[in-house]
């Protein structure tokens, strides 16, 4: 597989609101369990779970067991760098067409 073909597939997993705001989460904190990302956003239990499993099958987030808790965190600092860029450019558009 190439290199643009592995960003195309990086870039499809995170194609979903969700997600985008998952990893936003995780990027301003150290870890998360599922609890509390679905305190923070607003979102079911099953949802942020499979959108958790789509993240991590595209190894974008890393999710460790603790006692009963699965801590999940970005599995490095560019994730973070393309969501919040996204998010900041997609932020910028909107107040541009208003």
């Amino acid at each position: 597989m190439s290199t643009a073909e592995r960003a195309a597939e990086l870039l499809r997993a995170l194609a979903h609101p969700v997600r985008l705001q998952i990893v936003e989460q995780l990027s301003s904190h150290d870890h998360r369990c599922v609890h509390e990302l679905v305190d923070q956003l607003g979102v079911a239990q099953p949802a942020v779970s499979q959108h958790l499993q789509v993240l991590r099958a595209a190894h974008l987030v890393i999710g460790t067991r603790v006692g009963k808790e699965v801590r999940y965190r970005l599995s490095d600092h560019h994730v973070a760098h393309i969501v919040l860029d996204s998010l900041a450019h997609a932020d910028e558009g909107e107040r541009t067409v208003s």
